[in-house]
């Protein structure tokens, strides 16, 4: 073997060797970045060189700078984020609705609505009484400040939605955008024979955030551009990509592509517990809502305007409240203007109080079904109750089961500095042994020069 051929094995040795302690500080510099894969460095020995009947060997070699990752727990991570943040938004949309109704408490409309028909068995005792008149009117008021409070929460937890949907959507757009750019650019460096390792990483990152958005599902092309779909809908590949919309019309909140063509299946992720609870949980619950209004105001209405006023003359045919719109009671304004007008005789004389006695009864009389008012409502609150609580414990199994997974990755594609410091003392010491090879080539080499000089 030459002096040249050590040199040269000396200095592919310093090279491959300084390479690997790169890719080493790389490691330990990202050990706390969680988006970050581990590399690893590749050695193999350089191809060697045939003379003759001889076989030289040329040294070592950096093969490759391998990014370490499992797919397949990538993959559970993705599935399963997708099932958490579905059921940890969910949690957080019911619970601000449960919040609404103050159940149970003082101040929830059961209570409220105890306390009107009770106001009502109270002025059956004293007909004439206006103090216990005005019992009444106030019970009233307050059951329907109650009823208008809830409405208006939940059309403002409804305009929040659209709020939030229209942002993670945005969200969402921008991701699937920049992940067709990183495509095409991971494709470039790989024809020019680069090995992108960080546009790799944040395009998996990208990929998570989806998950966390909508279900999403990835495969590879032979080129190992992402091809990505989101609820079945095509997104994003190396050449191309797709942009969505919202629309909020009579027929409820939805999304789909940008032109219209296409509507992705939900089933996971923060935007399917968004449009589902807006659509479905909270149209429920409003429909119930406006069922246990409608019932206790025409129910009083019906009994009330049979009855007779202690005005000079007596009148009938008043009813209690005047209707029930876009989310409020009204009380009859005359009534409010005079409780002399609140109607409790059966037979229009003076000191009579059936008709009090008959609406302080409602509040315990069964429908066809064989339900009270206050059963309706009751149901109405156990599911909102058993919605959210049961949102509470998926979100909870979620969070540990992917908990266990990111620990499995991050033993997996996670940098252990102590893994790292040992491959830094290794790689210095071949380091230092290739400098000194190179230090001995040329200490032969100048013995050489002094021979035949």
């Amino acid at each position: 073997m030459s002096i040249s051929r050590i040199f040269d094995i000396a200095q592919r040795s310093l090279g491959t060797y300084q390479s690997a302690l790169d890719v080493t500080a790389q490691n330990i510099a990202n050990s706390s970045n969680p988006d970050y894969s581990r590399q690893r460095a590749d050695l193999s020995t350089e191809v060697p060189t045939q003379d003759g009947t001889f076989i030289w060997g040329n040294g070592v070699k950096l093969e490759d700078i391998q990014r370490v990752r499992d797919q397949l727990t990538d993959e559970q991570i993705r599935s399963n984020n997708a099932k958490y943040s579905d059921s940890n938004q969910r949690n957080i949309l019911l619970s601000n609705v449960q919040n609404l109704f103050s159940e149970p408490s003082d101040l929830g409309l059961s209570n409220l609505t105890s306390a009107f028909f009770n106001s009502w068995q109270q002025l059956s005792v004293t007909p004439n009484s206006v103090s216990l008149r005005n019992n009444v009117i106030q019970a009233a008021q307050s059951l329907s400040n109650k009823i208008q409070n809830i409405n208006d929460g939940i059309d403002q937890v409804k305009s929040n939605i659209v709020g939030q949907v229209q942002d993670k959507v945005n969200t969402l757009n921008s991701d699937i955008k920049q992940i067709q750019t990183l495509n095409q650019q991971i494709f470039n460096a790989q024809v020019s024979g680069k090995q992108p390792n960080d546009l790799l990483d944040s395009r998996d990152k990208l990929i998570d955030d989806i998950s966390k958005l909508a279900n999403v599902n990835v495969t590879y092309d032979s080129s190992g551009s992402a091809v990505i779909t989101v609820g079945g809908v095509f997104v994003a590949d190396r050449a191309n990509y797709v942009q969505f919309a919202v629309s909020n019309t009579s027929k409820g909140l939805s999304i789909s592509t940008s032109d219209g063509a296409a509507t992705p299946n939900l089933s996971g992720g923060e935007l399917y517990a968004l449009t589902d609870v807006f659509n479905n949980k909270i149209a429920s619950y409003q429909t119930q809502l406006n069922d246990f209004v409608n019932r206790l105001m025409t129910s009083v209405n019906s009994t009330h305007s049979s009855g007779y006023t202690t005005t000079t003359p007596p009148q009938t045919g008043i009813n209690f409240f005047d209707n029930y719109s876009n989310g409020v009671l009204s009380i009859n304004n005359q009534i409010l203007q005079d409780p002399n007008k609140i109607a409790v005789s059966k037979d229009g004389t003076a000191g009579n109080g059936d008709i009090a006695v008959n609406i302080a009864d409602l509040i315990n009389q069964k429908d066809s079904t064989g339900t009270t008012l206050l059963d309706n409502y009751t149901s109405l609150i156990t599911q909102v109750g058993s919605d959210t609580q049961n949102a509470s414990n998926t979100a909870q199994s979620y969070q540990q089961l992917l908990t266990q997974l990111q620990k499995q990755k991050s033993s997996y594609s996670g940098v252990s500095v102590d893994e790292e410091m040992s491959n830094v003392l290794q790689y210095q010491r071949s380091y230092e042994a290739s400098a000194k090879l190179l230090t001995i080539a040329d200490q032969m080499l100048q013995t050489l020069l002094n021979i035949f000089s």
